[in-house]
């Protein structure tokens, strides 16, 4: 089966009844958590922006406080999972301060784990390269807000 194009899914629904699109999104939630976190974020967190970053980096401490420290390997590979998990809820939110927030702060952790990211060079690369991709999407925002993340970044340079 091959599946249609958001324009021409985007054109079917607009032909559907309410009572329609209420039984397709239900129906879509109970195939994948993906689904039914992203309904979960647009009913009840989409509004509220700032707790809902809250609770991102809540996940983000927590995931933080759970790795295994005993080797570089499997801190690397709990890093790269929190860095997943990061960018899975940065896709739920249309908003490019939420991803620069949430980026920062996963950045802030990083920074001040402890063995230190710079003992291993993967995690340095992995995060100059969240650094610098937090650096594209501030040149896209707003001046005022290029300049206070311009200051945080230049506050993480120097912890």
């Amino acid at each position: 089966m091959k599946a249609a194009s958001v324009h021409e899914l985007k054109r079917e629904m607009k032909n559907s009844s309410q009572e329609e699109l209420l039984e397709l999104c239900l129906r879509l939630t109970k195939f994948k958590k993906e689904n039914k976190e992203l309904v979960t974020y647009l009913i009840y967190e989409a509004a509220h922006e700032h707790s809902y970053i809250e609770s991102v980096k809540r996940e983000i401490d927590e995931q933080f406080e759970n790795i295994n420290k005993q080797t570089y390997y499997l801190i690397k590979k709990s890093v790269r999972k929190i860095l997943r998990i990061a960018k899975k809820y940065i896709r739920y939110s249309p908003k490019k301060e939420t991803e620069v927030e949430v980026l920062l702060y996963f950045c802030l952790k990083l920074k001040t784990m402890s063995p230190h990211y710079t003992g291993n060079t993967v995690l340095v690369n992995t995060y100059n390269k969240q650094l610098e991709l937090i650096g594209k999407i501030i040149s896209k925002l707003d001046e005022d807000l290029q300049y206070d993340y311009g200051l945080e970044i230049e506050e993480l340079n120097g912890v």
